[in-house]
């Protein structure tokens, strides 16, 4: 446009210099969508939110380990905790102090858990009733694993005493824990 035109208007049917006011429209950034008001489009961050929950959805999905603790921090949109009263003494006092056997018990209950799904899965494959009898057997002592000859019952058996014997180890540690914690509980109150 040369610098000696000069815009012209048809206002109420007499035409006039366009106003020195008028500024021309920006284009939106992102677009727009015909009869959606801008505030109702999505904003890039949001998209860009929707587009990782689409690719990331058979992780996100996955179980998460329950974590107890009766207080937890509010959490903003950016995912920073606002720990607010929670960074003071009494919030201290709520949360329960590290105990090496409660972790370990915790770890051994997690390994249990994904012996008794594999056991499951595979006791599954195997037809008929003979299995529990078999497993019953190696439970007493009278059959060994090395004797089962079928791979499935073997391995099913197999599992089994390595879940028995994980139980067994579990409740020993929870046992040692409690012992420790009433070691603890004398101590501090000076009875022994």
């Amino acid at each position: 446009m040369d610098q000696h035109e000069i815009d012209f208007e048809i206002y109420d049917g007499i035409v006039v210099p366009a106003s020195a006011l008028r500024q021309e429209q920006r284009m939106e950034k992102y677009g727009a969508i015909a009869d959606l008001p801008e505030e109702e489009l999505a904003d890039p961050d949001e998209l860009e939110r929707v587009a990782y929950v689409d690719m990331w959805w058979p992780i996100l999905r996955l179980p998460q380990q329950y974590w107890e603790c009766p207080i937890r921090p509010t959490v903003d949109d950016n995912g920073v905790p606002d720990w607010g009263v929670f960074g003071t003494v009494d919030f201290e006092r709520y949360r329960p102090a590290f105990s090496k056997y409660r972790y370990k018990a915790e770890k051994m209950k997690e390994q249990y858990k994904d012996m008794l799904i594999m056991a499951r899965m595979i006791s599954e494959r195997i037809p008929g009733k003979a299995k529990w009898q078999i497993l019953k057997q190696v439970r007493k002592g009278v059959l060994d694993t090395d004797d089962i000859k079928d791979w499935d019952t073997w391995m099913l058996a197999v599992n089994c005493v390595r879940a028995w014997r994980l139980e067994r180890e579990i409740r020993e540690v929870q046992k040692r824990g409690r012992k420790k914690q009433q070691e603890q509980m004398q101590e501090l109150w000076g009875t022994g």
